[in-house]
């Protein structure tokens, strides 16, 4: 069955051209020029390219539509901390407004060139192992209160342990894996609950870092991206990336460039997180298989941790 959620609003051309026409052209010259086509379309946004430069980003379904709120409020502040690393986010160019045409927010942002970390081969990802773990570092800033809330991200692991046993069950029982993937990284699940959960203020965290957000160009680490479910908490949540971007040798080149910023306990969420996006992956994407493979994937270099 597919698993992607169906879009609630029809979004073309014609409607993104309207929305750009009646409330961008003031706060971005010649916007109203440039050639527009549509680029991506995932579970909670669409993105339409805007000339060379530019992209537009719109929610297709209403569960989607305060996520762009949090990323115009969040991202501004990230992209300064992050430009020591060199590593660029999509902070928006223009904050838009529900119109007729259309009915939630939407921005315009930087379009960031470059392909998917997932169409990378995962050795080679090592070589931009020290980079991530820098735009980690600078992105883990203590949040303020106010920060935008995700009820499932950055969250003590206890309170997802339901719904992640029930996934390990759901995928045992379908009987597609074998019981030697997914026995380990129900270990370390399991792992993760008993470790000392994080202690600390919330810090910002990204909230889905996998190897689909990351943006590599002429085999470096460019941009970090879909910041949709920014929040804060623990960052453990975050660095799962371990585990679902690099091999071992990469794992022991991101988790030395962060030079001991994280104790044992977090590193053991870490590792615990990364084996329940796995089998999330692994029980909604049927009509995704790159999803499918990053989860089966993640199952193996879990089971090596």
């Amino acid at each position: 069955m597919p698993d992607k959620p169906a879009a609630e609003v029809a979004i073309t051309a014609e409607t993104v051209r309207e929305l750009i026409d009646s409330q961008a052209v003031e706060a971005i010259p010649n916007a109203a020029s440039q050639p527009l086509a549509k680029a991506a379309e995932g579970w909670d946004n669409e993105l339409w390219r805007l000339g060379s430069r530019l992209a537009v980003r719109l929610p297709r379904r209403a569960l989607a539509a305060p996520l762009i709120l949090h990323e115009q409020a969040a991202l501004p502040a990230i992209a300064e901390r992050l430009v020591t690393t060199g590593v660029r986010v999509p902070a928006p160019v223009f904050a838009g407004r529900p119109a007729e045409c259309f009915p939630w927010h939407w921005s315009v942002v930087p379009w960031l060139e470059g392909v998917r970390a997932l169409d990378t081969d995962r050795a080679a990802r090592s070589s931009w192992a020290e980079s991530l773990a820098h735009a980690v570092s600078a992105l883990h800033e203590t949040a303020p209160q106010g920060h935008p809330v995700n009820p499932v991200r950055g969250v003590p692991l206890i309170e997802r342990a339901l719904a992640v046993d029930e996934r390990f069950e759901m995928l045992r029982e379908a009987g597609r894996l074998p019981r030697a993937l997914l026995d380990p990284a129900a270990a370390a699940w399991r792992a993760g609950l008993e470790a000392p959960a994080w202690a600390r203020p919330p810090v910002w965290i990204h909230g889905d870092l996998h190897p689909g957000n990351l943006v590599i160009r002429d085999g470096a680490l460019a941009a970090i991206i879909d910041f949709g479910d920014v929040t804060a908490g623990d960052p453990a949540y975050d660095l799962a990336v371990a585990w679902l971007a690099f091999d071992a040798y990469g794992r022991t080149q991101f988790r030395a460039a962060t030079r001991g910023r994280y104790d044992d306990a977090t590193w053991t969420r870490a590792a615990a997180w990364a084996a329940a996006f796995a089998v999330l992956l692994l029980a909604r994407s049927d009509d995704d298989p790159d999803y499918a493979a990053l989860g089966r994937d993640a199952l193996e270099q879990v089971m090596r941790r």
